[in-house]
């Protein structure tokens, strides 16, 4: 779970592009209240986030739980890679 991990903090740190690295973003810091992810910015993370992992996102079901840190969301994509394998 590691690369997701990693991978979802790299696409993360190209939509803050504010000189944060993947490396610098913390697994359970509060992405909207720590990191100031406006709306825009989610749209463009979370697009980022299916480019990366080749899975389309189900918005109607994406809770904001699921967004709040990148270990919460990095279980919600991984949950979705094992769906799509299965």
């Amino acid at each position: 779970m590691d690369d997701i991990e990693y991978r979802i903090r790299t696409v993360l740190a190209k939509v803050l592009a504010n000189g944060l690295t993947a490396d610098d973003i913390g697994t359970d810091s509060d992405l909207v209240d720590e990191y100031g992810l406006d709306s825009l910015q989610m749209i463009s993370f979370l697009l980022g986030i299916e480019d990366a992992f080749d899975v389309e996102l189900d918005y109607e079901n994406l809770e904001l739980d699921d967004l709040r840190s990148v270990r919460q969301f990095t279980g919600f994509v991984a949950g979705l890679r094992t769906a799509a394998a299965g």
